[in-house]
């Protein structure tokens, strides 16, 4: 396995990342936007057509305790939609403070200029990728 396409799923925007097995890094890609958790999947099926990944990788929102919400269901559905697009492994990963962490990280590199919500999404993405990566 080489790549891993990533996603932060949320309702509005979900944020992409590409993620290499063999640096253990990820570089975000443009966030797809979403009308409440759908997103444009020709675009999601464009992704994968262009970039090939080995498998793919979903952000499972989960609350602080550990307890599923509202959310953690509906990205489990969009898990198992890219799934049933791309017939690729799809691997979930808890997400808990990724979107605080990118947050972080952006505002280090320049401030509330780089808060865009597509780029914290895209950057959570690479979070998740990192996390998971870890624990292999």
């Amino acid at each position: 396995m080489s790549s891993i396409l990533v996603f932060d799923f949320g309702t509005k925007s979900i944020g992409v990342a590409v993620g290499q097995m063999v640096t253990g890094t990820a570089s975000p890609l443009d966030a797809i936007a979403a009308k409440q958790g759908i997103p444009n999947w020709q675009a999601v099926s464009a992704l994968i057509d262009e970039w090939q990944p080995d498998a793919l990788l979903v952000g499972l929102p989960l609350n602080m305790d550990g307890t599923e919400q509202d959310i953690t269901n509906r990205s489990r559905k969009f898990a198992n939609r890219l799934h049933n697009l791309s017939r690729k492994t799809v691997h979930q990963f808890d997400e808990r403070l990724s979107t605080v962490e990118a947050k972080s990280r952006l505002f280090e590199l320049g401030g509330v200029k780089k808060l865009g919500k597509g780029k914290v999404d895209s950057v959570s993405a690479c979070l998740i990728f990192e996390s998971w990566f870890a624990e292999q």
